[in-house]
């Protein structure tokens, strides 16, 4: 990808809403496939998590771009997903290569600039075995009321933030990180619920998997584009601890030594119950290569404070002046409206994108 191309893709890949995200997809991809979701947007308009595929249909290594997981991530990983189809490799593969795009996976999040699912969970927490007993957050339980606290007067942060600074003070930064995001299954609405069954947009992955015979690929990799942590527009290859230490060996032998782990502490991330990779590991095992692409953006925690909050204590309020003001801070923080940030994304996407062909290739 030349200068010119990326600044261009920069301006043009981006979207301001989820309808502007999907009517660009849908322009680069006319023949996707829809699957609907059952809630409305702000607007009253339909949702959908859009699905194309490139390649033999039996090929035997599968690259799989997976956008939306977060809601208004989204952003992010809907111009990621244009920047590859910019960039044609879906037009150069093998006979035994395809690519898979799941565009908008949480459709309704991305849609309200929520990060959570209709049902008010963390897709990324939801992946659990239900038919197992779930993960435990003790940490979490003595946080809870004062993480997304009902009383929104001057006392009630007051005494909110005494609370949390008293917790990080008896276990430390990384005690307090791993309680309070690691993933909970005991309080609704609460920060990082990963609920009490699968969503509908975790059984949507499951039916595109089923659909289109992904567990028959003898190599798959999943980039998972995500916003958030880290340094602000860099983009880190994380794994996950579902996949242990193979799965980051094997990232590792495809994206070279940027790749980072939680087992070995590299991560930006703490170890997090109910991810996505536990998906693809149940369906997939060694067969499989899961990446979380992690553009970094600004730290404010309040941010997921003040949007469950919202959906929490005030759900009919989400369209209000007060609704939107809080949406809207939602979305910035985990979408800079920067330049700078938008043309580091386009970089790095494409070049973790060449890697990921590359990957494939390897193994014909």
């Amino acid at each position: 990808m030349n200068f010119d191309v990326a600044q261009q893709a920069t301006f043009d890949v981006f979207s301001d809403t989820y309808v502007e995200a999907r009517q660009k997809f849908l322009a680069a991809v006319p023949r996707s496939r829809p699957y609907g979701c059952s809630t409305k947007g702000p607007s009253g308009e339909a949702l959908f998590t859009d699905v194309a595929y490139f390649g033999n249909l039996n090929a035997k290594g599968l690259l799989v771009l997976v956008s939306g997981v977060h809601g208004p991530e989204g952003y992010c990983g809907s111009a990621a997903q244009l920047v590859f189809l910019q960039s044609k490799f879906h037009e150069k593969l093998s006979p035994s290569t395809a690519i898979l795009f799941i565009h908008a996976l949480n459709c309704h999040g991305f849609a309200w600039d929520r990060r959570t699912t209709a049902e008010g969970c963390d897709l990324n927490r939801n992946f659990v075995d239900f038919a197992q007993p779930v993960p435990s957050n003790p940490g979490y339980e003595e946080l809870a009321d004062h993480l997304v606290s009902a009383d929104r007067t001057e006392e009630g942060a007051r005494r909110a933030e005494a609370a949390i600074a008293a917790y990080r003070a008896q276990h430390g930064e990384l005690g307090y990180r791993s309680a309070r995001t690691r993933g909970q299954y005991t309080r609704p609405g609460g920060l990082f619920y990963g609920g009490a069954e699968p969503t509908e947009a975790r059984r949507t992955l499951e039916k595109i998997v089923d659909e289109f015979d992904v567990a028959a690929r003898d190599q798959v990799i999943i980039i998972d584009y995500h916003t958030g942590l880290g340094p602000y527009g860099y983009g880190e290859l994380q794994c996950e601890q579902p996949s242990g230490i193979k799965g980051y060996e094997r990232a590792a032998n495809i994206f070279g030594p940027s790749v980072t782990s939680p087992d070995l502490g590299t991560s930006s991330s703490v170890i997090l119950h109910g991810t996505q990779d536990e998906f693809w590991e149940r369906r997939l095992g060694d067969r499989h290569t899961y990446v979380a692409l992690e553009f970094g953006t600004y730290t404010n925690p309040a941010i997921l404070r003040d949007e469950h909050w919202l959906f929490k204590h005030r759900p009919e309020a989400a369209n209000s002046k007060v609704g939107r003001q809080i949406r809207n801070a939602t979305k910035l923080h985990f979408y800079p409206q920067r330049s700078d940030w938008k043309e580091m994304v386009v970089w790095r996407a494409h070049l973790v994108h060449r890697q990921a062909v590359e990957g494939l290739r390897s193994a014909d």
